[in-house]
């Protein structure tokens, strides 16, 4: 019998290493059959029990570098999305792309008044007589899961915003939703809690085939943190300045002179933009 690998998750449990998830990520990445085979093959002749997730990952995404670098930015999105920074809002500005791209107007870091107190609401996206109320928690860590405690306390101040907004006449007529939107995934029991109250949530890859990772590739809409030929420090200053995609910086390649890159190094990052978006 052929002995099955041994491999560690994020959260620390072992679990049989399936070839199969690693080629299907892969395929999403935008890499072909050959190169699928190639890879998945090697790592399998690489693994050891008790080898890390990330240490795969890192090195599917290294092999996969050598073959195609649109499909290895691809590959490299979950780690892209951790290296937004620590502050939260490129993430929140993120998701409010992610909105956008879906036919919303979009606001980003407002206060809102409640029935009892004021509220600060991370993303509201409004169209076709909806709005959503979207509280953002974004993670450096992998394998960090939203708890309980974040539903609760998002549901309560939704409910309160919600119940002063319908005695309001500019928004008379609006259905509102409550969301909570993570780069990462929830805990058995959010999930549960917000499916009984009707609270949305949006994570890496949850709901199922509408996660982030699934807009993400639906709507073309990637970090700028996945651009390998960025430099660190010019990364920090796009994000502080608001350009958190790869579309606003294909629409605002003025701020590569502003950042004095080098020309060798600007017209490979204007290639890496063609190949992504």
């Amino acid at each position: 019998m052929e002995h099955q690998v041994l491999i560690r998750k994020a959260t620390g449990e072992l679990e049989n290493f399936d070839p199969e998830k690693l080629s299907d990520s892969l395929r999403r990445a935008g890499a072909d059959e050959a190169s699928v085979t190639e890879i998945t093959d090697e790592i399998e002749s690489w693994l050891e029990d008790g080898v890390t997730t990330r240490k795969i990952y890192s090195r599917a995404h290294s092999l996969l570098s050598r073959h195609k670098k649109s499909a290895s930015a691809r590959y490299k999105v979950k780690q892209a999305l951790m290296e937004l920074g620590s502050s939260g809002y490129p993430f929140e500005h993120f998701v409010g792309e992610l909105f956008k791209r879906q036919g919303y107007e979009v606001e980003v870091g407002q206060v809102l008044e409640g029935c009892s107190i004021t509220h600060e609401m991370d993303v509201i996206a409004t169209a076709n007589g909806v709005q959503h109320l979207v509280e953002c928690k974004h993670s450096q860590i992998q394998g960090k899961y939203v708890s309980i405690q974040t539903p609760l306390y998002v549901h309560s101040r939704v409910n309160d915003i919600v119940n002063k907004r319908r005695g309001e006449d500019a928004y008379r007529g609006l259905t509102f939703h409550g969301w909570v939107a993570t780069n990462t995934r929830f805990s058995s029991d959010s999930m549960q809690y917000a499916a009984y109250y009707g609270l949305k949530l949006l994570g890496w890859d949850y709901p199922a085939g509408q996660g982030i990772k699934d807009l993400i590739e639906r709507e073309k809409i990637f970090p700028i943190t996945v651009l390998a030929n960025l430099a660190v420090k010019h990364r920090d200053y796009l994000l502080e300045n608001g350009v958190v995609t790869c579309t606003e910086l294909r629409d605002r390649l003025d701020l590569l002179d502003v950042l004095e890159v080098p020309e060798k190094r600007r017209n490979a990052l204007k290639r890496e933009l063609e190949m992504l978006v």
